[in-house]
């Protein structure tokens, strides 16, 4: 592995600048500069300590080898799509590939009757998501709604919540979560 590479390709990934991370890890410029030029080979906690102004941990480092671009897809066709759903309600991971993704995006689909489960769930962070096809019932809190083709949500997932088909025909729906939960 390119360590030099690979950490400036995470870099320019994370949208941060060799400043700004040296300045989140409490390091110099020239020090992130010459592990990028491979000046310098980073001692293990050297390396650390400059994934740490990422975040990122150093398996997560090692496991993406992000300094190969060619390696990570782009495009993900369908037949790329991880499933992480159970029987009843499809859930489609997008850019499964995508190293320390920020934000999880699904195609889902709930056939009649179909529901996220009896529980309400609740977590950190927020979700968004447009139906596409048919009808879903949202329950945020208190409130429940109804949602049509060309319905969106966006809400904070810290709410309780729960996603139901009690109608006659499939729903599907485009969705997005963050942190990148799934």
């Amino acid at each position: 592995m390119d360590i030099g590479a690979n950490l400036k390709a995470v870099r320019k990934n994370r949208g941060l600048s060799q400043r700004e991370l040296a300045k989140r890890a409490g390091v110099t410029n020239s020090t992130i500069s010459m592990i990028e030029k491979n000046s310098v080979s980073p001692s293990v906690s050297s390396l650390k300590k400059v994934l740490s102004g990422i975040p990122m941990s150093l398996v997560e480092f090692f496991a993406a080898d992000v300094g190969q671009n060619d390696t990570i897809p782009v495009v993900y066709r369908q037949q790329d799509l991880l499933e992480i759903g159970d029987d009843k309600v499809s859930m489609k991971l997008i850019g499964k590939e995508f190293p320390s993704r920020a934000i999880s995006v699904l195609s889902e689909t709930y056939p009649p009757g179909a529901h996220s489960g009896e529980e309400m769930l609740q977590h950190e962070g927020e979700e968004a998501g447009l139906v596409i096809e048919g009808k879903l019932e949202l329950t945020v809190g208190e409130d429940i709604f109804v949602l049509e083709t060309g319905d969106s949500y966006y809400f904070d997932s810290n709410r309780p919540h729960r996603f139901n088909n009690p109608f006659e025909t499939t729903c599907r729906l485009f969705s997005a979560t963050t942190p990148a939960n799934f």
